[in-house]
């Protein structure tokens, strides 16, 4: 897989990908991932990416022509699958999209900034449109360091327990039940008795009662038909 970053702020991205499992993934050459400066294409002698919107509303908006010329130079040497805005409006992000997005061979994150992007880039560069929360922070890129990460981490190899993104909260439409590991005690606080019988009927039997029961009482809309 491939993921190419477009951002006018490129040193925001360079240390959630550089470690941990997604750091991990790109030195096994599971994924490659590029940060790309929009400001590569930027007009004038100043790189500049952004101008006052029409209308006279405040704040300024990022142009066309710096995110064409770079989209254009990034599909000349290859076909993507999605190109996709990190913006407020976009589709809510899930795990199913995760899922589906980690299937997907090339993708292009365009990172907004400032007040957003020329709407025409939407309605003529972009093919989908993601949201990770109905709220604004100052740009898409700790948007497209979340959306990579959770793909990433479903990519095959990439967790040491493949299975372990089987079971994470989402994945069957519940949340996870509780976990613990040593000491069985601390302070007084004990692991449920069940969790060290050794009997895995029963260890299945509670992490499924308890995931249903966490799942109703803080994401009961799960549950909805």
């Amino acid at each position: 897989m491939r993921i190419d970053i477009l951002t006018v702020v490129p040193e925001l991205l360079d240390s959630p990908l550089s470690h941990s499992i997604v750091g991990r993934a790109v030195k096994k050459g599971l994924v490659e991932i590029q940060i790309h400066n929009i400001r590569k294409y930027g007009l004038g002698p100043r790189r500049t990416v952004d101008d006052y919107s029409y209308g006279g509303d405040a704040g300024m908006v990022m142009m066309v022509e710096p995110v064409f010329r770079m989209i254009e130079e990034l599909k000349a040497e290859r076909d993507y699958d999605e190109v996709i805005y990190l913006s407020p409006d976009g589709e809510l992000l899930d795990q199913g999209i995760c899922n589906e997005l980690s299937l997907k061979g090339n993708l292009i994150l365009l990172c907004g900034h400032y007040k957003g992007i020329d709407h025409r880039i939407r309605e003529h560069l972009v093919t989908r449109e993601i949201s990770v929360g109905d709220y604004v922070i100052s740009g898409g890129e700790i948007p497209a360091a979340l959306l990579t990460d959770a793909i990433v981490r479903l990519l095959p190899g990439a967790l040491t327990d493949e299975t372990s993104a089987l079971s994470d909260s989402f994945q069957d439409g519940l949340l996870s039940p509780p976990v613990y590991t040593r000491p069985a005690e601390y302070n007084g606080w004990k692991v449920p008795d069940v969790l060290l019988s050794g009997n895995p009927r029963l260890i299945r039997e509670w992490q499924d009662a308890q995931a249903l029961e966490r799942t109703r009482r803080l994401r009961p809309h799960l549950l909805e038909p």
